[in-house]
């Protein structure tokens, strides 16, 4: 695990210093604590520590073209002789890599047989060798989680890509004569003169879905590199493409996964999980897992310990609040596979996390569960330095319960002209119901409000944090019409036309798979781990799994109603009983109860401050209401309000004239 920068010129006024190279390196520290490195072409040792910043003193940029490359680097993988960046035999080719390729013992004795001379052994080499050997299709050999710049000195060629599913982060910026990369967006933003504009369409994209989505950035000329994705920049002209998809359309196409019988099923499944765990134990440090105590975490843990002669280090948190607390599940889980079990219970700081949440993320970020998520990872890297997870089963093989209520659509929109008009009838809006928002009786008018629109847009209805019509009563007019024209449930309606012709649910769960995992789950695990220099490994996130999982009939994974029903069948034995039964519990924090207590004056203070009111983003009026009807009880607007407070929190920690955080709060644990 790595943080990689650096930066391509076309001409001489865009050449950077080694000292601004240092800077970008430097300010993504965090992402790899034990070694540092660069490269630059006008340099004639052209590979350097950052060292003593006085060599650089009389640095003269002389190329009208060339490259600098920045890593830091957090030591997995060949501990002795894995710095980067790295070069071929005839330093041509260099590379910066984040990530872990899993096959790359594989592809190394292959490059050997090819007549390749390793001096490393180091996964990173090996992508260096094999761009010598494919170019750019050199990705599509690779299994893994990765993002990577490789500067092709006789091309005078920047190539970058991403992994299949995303894991791996990497934001770019294009302007005439430059292109540059780093695996956050503060890192660019250390480029002398670089740009802080911020893109009101993404303000508008972050208040739809709790995150700004791929390839849209916060600011104005930067962007993120979708996963799957691959991008070559040579004379001045940037060209992205996709190189995977996951075969979702067409399925029968995929001879290899067509299979008969749920027993075949489940065998290959069983088999590619467990090649996939075993692949990722693969490390030179201390190695564990997460153990949350539902059924993926469980399968993980369960998948490794039959693999290891000694017992697994599992890693579980909790909160003393008992609807957000699953540390029981996560013990009778750990007692029945045998592990070596470490069980914390936090009081998160909200108040002292915000600010730390808003320098990590980089960009407005509300998803709350990225709270505990920075918790488990600290207490985690305590003892080990890669924990694996069992992220990428609820999209994989339909484990929201929200999925069933896309089945549950189905059969509405079945139904004749006059049925679903009196269910969709304004009337039942103005029924009481509880104020929580998971009530039966909220749950049924959300439910329903949702069924009077098409039902890819229903979807996000659905999942959003604030729909199209919330959004623009919270806005100024002069923000409105900044926006006039965008619509921001685009991205979603894109990401559905992966596969047309399958079910909806199938269609949809494809959906999350291009959207929601990538944009919202992998994004809150790689900052909160990374923040805390812990690599973490995902076995579902593996393309096989993946491809496998994309063409696995919809009735093996929902039954009765039911998600991930063929992951409890194929690995009963590793699940108590307690667990397969279950339902989902989700990793979150109190916030409802956080606003209407300890949090209720930071409301008020920061959401109604004239600095918030001043952006002439939201109507103050609006605001207050939100405000109000919360505290009164009317309705739980929790997440709307944690939205707002993260997004009025980035601001002031990117631009505003503001310091940036220096620490980050250690769990009270017990």
């Amino acid at each position: 695990m790595c943080g990689i920068t650096g930066t391509l010129w076309t001409t001489r006024d865009k050449n950077i210093s080694p000292l601004v190279l240092r800077s970008m390196t430097s300010v993504i520290s965090h992402r790899g604590p034990d070694d540092a490195g660069g490269y630059h072409s006008d340099l004639e040792s052209r590979s350097f520590l950052f060292a003593d910043e006085n060599q650089w003193s009389d640095f003269t940029p002389n190329s009208e073209t060339g490259a600098a490359l920045g890593h830091r680097r957090l030591s997995i993988i060949d501990l002795g002789t894995g710095h980067q960046p790295l070069s071929n035999e005839d330093g041509t080719v260099w590379i910066v890599f984040n990530g872990e390729i899993y096959n790359y013992q594989e592809l190394r004795t292959e490059l050997v047989r090819q007549g390749h001379q390793f001096k490393t052994e180091s996964d990173t080499e090996v992508i260096v060798h094999l761009y010598e050997e494919q170019g750019a299709a050199c990705v599509e050999h690779l299994r893994g989680m990765f993002a990577f710049a490789i500067w092709d000195e006789r091309r005078q060629r920047l190539f970058l890509a991403r992994d299949r599913m995303g894991q791996k982060p990497l934001f770019y910026r294009e302007e005439p004569g430059r292109l540059s990369f780093a695996s956050e967006l503060k890192s660019l933003l250390q480029l002398p003169g670089a740009s802080r504009e911020v893109d009101p369409h993404a303000i508008d994209l972050f208040l739809a879905y709790q995150y700004v989505p791929h390839p849209w950035s916060i600011l104005k000329g930067y962007q993120k590199l979708p996963p799957a994705h691959r991008a070559i920049y040579e004379q001045g002209q940037l060209t992205v493409e996709r190189y995977w998809t996951p075969p979702y359309q067409h399925p029968e196409l995929r001879t290899d996964l067509n299979f008969q019988s749920p027993q075949e099923w489940s065998k290959v499944l069983r088999q590619t999980l467990t090649e996939s765990v075993r692949i990722r134990m693969r490390s030179d440090v201390p190695l564990g897992a997460f153990l949350s105590g539902g059924i993926d975490s469980t399968i993980i843990a369960g998948l490794m310990q039959s693999m290891s002669e000694r017992p697994v280090h599992t890693f579980s948190i909790g909160f003393p609040v008992k609807q957000f607390d699953e540390t029981s599940y996560a013990r009778e889980a750990a007692a029945m596979l045998g592990t070596e079990h470490h069980e914390y219970v936090v009081e998160p700081e909200a108040l002292e996390m915000l600010p730390r949440l808003a320098w990590h993320y980089d960009e407005p970020f509300a998803d709350s569960s990225a709270i505990p998520t920075m918790y488990l990872s600290q207490v985690t890297r305590q003892e080990v330095t890669v924990s694996l997870s069992g992220d990428g089963g609820d999209e994989l093989f339909a484990g929201y319960d929200r999925y069933r209520a896309v089945a549950l659509s189905q059969w509405f929109d079945r139904l004749p002209g006059f049925l679903r008009k009196m269910m969709t009838a304004s009337i039942w809006q103005k029924l009481p119901a509880s104020v929580e928002q998971k009530s039966f009786r909220r749950r049924v008018k959300r439910f329903l409000a949702g069924l009077a629109v098409p039902p890819e847009r229903r979807y996000l209805k659905w999942v959003g944090i604030f729909d199209t019509e919330r959004r623009l009563e919270m806005y100024t007019t002069e923000f409105r019409e900044q926006i006039q024209n965008f619509d921001a449930d685009q991205f979603l309606l894109d990401a559905y036309q992966l596969c047309p012709d399958r079910d909806f649910v199938t269609r949809t769960t494809a959906t999350d798979v291009l959207s929601y995992l990538p944009c919202d789950i992998l994004t809150k695990v790689d900052i909160a781990s990374m923040a805390h220099s812990l690599e973490c490994r995902s076995p579902f996130l593996d393309h096989h799994v993946a491809e496998l999982a994309a063409v696995m009939p919809l009735e093996l994974k929902m039954h009765k109603g039911r998600g991930k029903q063929i992951l409890v069948d194929t690995f009963a034995d590793l699940l108590p009983e307690s667990i397969q039964t279950r339902k989902k519990m989700g990793f979150g924090v109190p916030l409802n109860h956080w606003f209407r207590h300890e949090l209720k004056p930071l409301l008020y203070d920061v959401l109604l401050d004239q600095r918030a009111i001043d952006r002439q983003i939201f109507d103050r009026k609006a605001v207050e209401q939100l405000i109000n009807e919360h505290q009164n009880q009317q309705w739980d607007h929790s997440a709307r309000l944690w939205s707002l407070l993260v997004l009025e929190m980035w601001f002031r920690t990117f631009m505003d004239p503001a310091s940036i955080p220096d620490h980050f709060p250690e769990a009270a644990l017990v």
